[in-house]
């Protein structure tokens, strides 16, 4: 069995990220993710790779995909307005078919908002903060341990679909610390793809990189011959991550009178909150989102005793619930136990799932 080491979210993230093969970051910081960023700053050299603390975000993002479009396994982190000012740059990434994961380690807060742990991102991560139409895949680690699993989830999941990947952690996940098991290190061959910008030997056909809508009128173009045309081969991309791709974790979900719904580090809260309840006799359940898009649908069949559901999460505005409620195609009531600053007190969320009931 391998050792197990005490670390904190964000740096187990880190080194997990290395041991998943990206040799490239560029980010720039921001608490709470800012120990992402000290502990590549002389991590990443030790491994052979290359750690750029950019000007702005906006210059990371852009530096990722420089590093993408070349082939390699490239990433970036930050939080709230940092993330922002990252979403023009997402948005390019998935235009042209590049696979890059970025993270974000969610605080509280419109606008600038505060340092404190929060879960006010969802609309944004999930809807996709740039122009055009994309989506990005969105993983929501609960743990230090699957913030070290999902990095190399997130790297494999890039490669496969050639589209950035997104993990939603925050402030809870990043600064705890807890147990983890580290992967063994990987290396990421950069010649692998035959898609990656790179020198060319004389007379070889140069390669560059491009947003695809412009070369998908192209009858020559790989993609044109075997889609047809760019709306088709974007309509079939998406439709099969999210066929393929939903996660989630199911708790105590059968037969459960009311189910609630959290990811994060409101999930753990909320399992709690599952067993204190069932101990006084009021069947709960949860449904924890492993992937925030796609949105698991197909774990809400598992509440076959389901009256009423009740998103949980760190924000006052239960972004989660239109999710919730498309996924039940609007058939029940769907409620929301929030707050600002922290997770609901554990009573506060079964008085609200009790209340649905009503």
């Amino acid at each position: 069995m391998a050792e197990k080491v005490l670390m904190k979210g964000n740096e187990a993230l880190a080194e997990a990220a290395l041991r998943a093969g990206s040799r490239f970051y560029s980010g720039y910081p921001i608490t709470p993710q800012t120990e992402i960023l000290e502990y590549l700053s002389t991590r990443m050299a030790e491994v052979g790779g290359f750690f750029v603390q950019a000007e702005s975000e906006l210059c990371g993002i852009n530096m990722v995909f420089g590093a993408a479009a070349a082939g390699a396994r490239a990433f970036t982190t930050s939080s709230g307005p940092g993330y922002s000012l990252k979403q023009e740059g997402i948005s390019y990434l998935a235009a042209n078919d590049l696979p890059a994961v970025i993270i974000d380690v969610m605080r509280i807060g419109s606008g600038l908002g505060d340092i404190f742990m929060g879960q006010g991102d969802y609309w944004q991560l999930t809807r996709g903060g740039g122009h055009g139409d994309y989506r990005t895949i969105v993983l929501a680690p609960n743990s230090v341990q699957e913030n070290v699993e999902m990095v190399q989830k997130a790297f494999d999941l890039a490669e496969q679909y050639l589209h950035p990947v997104i993990i939603a952690s925050d402030a809870g996940i990043g600064q705890m610390m807890e147990p983890v098991e580290l992967p063994d290190f990987k290396e990421h061959d950069v010649n692998k793809f035959d898609w990656a910008v790179r020198g060319c030997k004389e007379n070889e056909n140069p390669r560059y990189c491009q947003n695809i809508y412009y070369n998908m009128w192209d009858e020559e173009y790989p993609l044109v011959k075997e889609y047809g045309d760019y709306p088709t081969y974007l309509t079939k991309k998406y439709a099969t991550i999210e066929e393929n791709e939903q996660r989630w974790e199911s708790y105590q979900v059968e037969d459960a009178e009311v189910v609630l719904v959290a990811y994060g580090s409101s999930s753990r809260v909320a399992k709690d909150t599952v067993d204190t309840a069932r101990a006084q006799g009021f069947k709960l359940g949860l449904i924890r989102p492993i992937t925030l898009w796609p949105f698991p649908k197909k774990a809400f069949a598992e509440a076959k005793a389901a009256k009423a559901f009740c998103t949980v999460e760190v924000n006052i505005l239960g972004q989660m619930g239109d999710d919730v409620r498309l996924a039940t195609e609007g058939k029940f009531p769907v409620g929301f136990a929030g707050n600002f600053f922290a997770v609901p007190d554990p009573d506060d969320i079964i008085a609200t799932a009790k209340a649905l009931l009503k």
